[in-house]
């Protein structure tokens, strides 16, 4: 009984910091607006996109994309503009690439 508790607490802090993403249609309905940059020196934060939830542990730029919004721990837009982002990101090729380099902008994805 006590790991079966254990086990539970463990797997609901894993998916409740999981990033799961849903990507808006209109800014208004977006918890955070999100410029992809071409330089990985401009970015505030080093997303891989990952094939499957379970792999999106943590607030570490593992991102999984839902289908649907209520999926989704967070809800972005992406802009046409870097002016109107919140968060800049730059895509990886290597899941151990992702990550965070600027730490100030983190609590945008708690």
């Amino acid at each position: 009984m006590r790991c079966l508790f254990f086990l539970f607490t463990f797997l609901i802090v894993n998916i409740t910091n999981a990033q799961t993403v849903f990507t808006t249609k209109y800014a208004s309905q977006a918890k955070v607006k999100v410029f992809v940059v071409n330089y990985e020196s401009q970015a505030d934060l080093k997303v891989y996109k990952v094939k499957y939830e379970s792999q999106s542990n943590g607030n570490t730029g593992k991102w999984f994309f839902t289908k649907y919004d209520s999926q989704a721990k967070n809800k972005i837009h992406f802009v046409s503009y870097e002016s109107q982002a919140d968060l800049k990101i730059f895509y990886v090729k290597y899941e151990s690439q992702a990550g965070w380099r600027k730490e100030n902008k983190k609590y945008l994805l708690q």
